[in-house]
């Protein structure tokens, strides 16, 4: 385990293990060099607890980069909820709500993928460090999403994403606001979900086009935006895609870094999700932790930075994952040396 962490640079993890709801959870704090660590909670079915913890460690890495990328004064984590047959969720997210009030804020904390309303609420009632309004912080992924779309478009010579064929994977919240927004923009869509009532009403709603989730992603369009599950484009999808831009909602999109690769030979534009994603965070993180009323100008610079990464990227032909990091890390280390420097 500690060679895993070592691996990782993760500076803890921990291990929640609560018999009478069934619970077991994991806890990785990433980093707070530059504040608090903030991520949300993952609640799914793992084949194993190693795979939950690695999960907790890619998504937690993720959110630290997401945080400084997006000029918070925050770090990374990630907790997951392994969700099973046992989990009695009332009971079991409340005594977690308890654990996290323990840590003094040290973690702040919101939904993601399996996490319910009822879970946040049910935690809300043992802390303060848990945000509730999701559907504030789902519009503002759809923001930071929409506007690193704009700035793929711009790096192809189009104005706008009026006309556009955009294909969204997942109806959920954040695929939902991501659509809507688009439809706004003008947008041609095509949405998908696994469950096909959510999709075909979203459909319904903005004279989209419903198609299956096995086909939603290789769909003769411009952009595909994945906001479900992560690890979804592998290189045989990757390698099969029409459209000339991936950009999307759902956290760790890339099935693993080498798909970068094929995206790069077959000169299809790819926003890496640490900015794409990171409206989430922003929201969260600005009013609870910065006392930012307004946020706004943060969700509009992710735009820009968007456009500024694919621009190096293109010019050094490299992954645009590689420099985000470079970008996060430059400012997570000059912070790091200003504290070295006056402690």
């Amino acid at each position: 385990m500690f060679e895993k962490l070592d691996s990782h640079g993760a500076q803890s993890c921990t291990l929640f293990n609560f018999s009478q709801a069934g619970l077991h959870a994991v806890l990785v704090i990433d980093s707070t060099v530059l504040g608090p660590a903030a991520g949300g909670i993952r609640t799914w079915s793992y084949p194993d607890e190693a795979a939950a913890v690695d999960d907790a460690l890619a998504l937690a890495r993720a959110m630290t980069l997401k945080c400084a990328l997006a000029e918070l004064d925050a770090g990374g984590a990630k907790m997951v909820v392994l969700d099973e047959p046992e989990l009695d969720r009332p009971r079991a997210f409340a005594w977690l709500g308890a654990r996290v009030e323990e840590l003094g804020g040290t973690f702040r904390t919101a939904g993601d993928l399996g996490t319910t309303l009822a879970d946040l609420e049910a935690m809300s009632r043992a802390t303060r460090f848990v945000h509730t309004d999701e559907g504030n912080l789902s519009r503002a992924v759809g923001e930071t999403v929409i506007r690193c779309m704009e700035a793929c478009a711009q790096a192809r010579g189009r104005a706008s994403l009026d006309g556009l064929a955009i294909a969204v994977q997942g109806c959920g919240s954040i695929g939902s606001a991501v659509a809507r927004g688009l439809a706004g923009k003008g947008a041609k869509l095509v949405v998908a979900d696994m469950d096909e009532r959510r999709s075909d009403a979203l459909a319904a709603e903005l004279g989209a086009t419903a198609v299956s989730p096995s086909d939603v992603l290789t769909s003769d369009v411009d952009i595909i935006a994945p906001c479900a599950k992560g690890g979804v484009l592998d290189t045989e999808l990757a390698s099969s895609l029409s459209a000339w831009a991936v950009c999307g909602g759902a956290n760790n999109i890339l099935a693993g870094v080498e798909v970068e690769d094929v995206l790069i030979e077959r000169d299809i534009l790819f926003v890496p999700d640490v900015l794409s994603s990171s409206g989430a965070v922003i929201a969260g993180v600005a009013q609870s932790v910065m006392g930012l009323g307004d946020f706004e100008p943060l969700l509009r610079r992710v735009g820009n930075k968007a456009a500024l990464i694919l621009q190096t990227a293109h010019q050094r032909r490299e992954r645009a994952s590689v420099v985000a990091r470079e970008v996060a890390m430059a400012r997570i280390d000059a912070v790091r040396a200003q504290g070295s420097k006056t402690s």
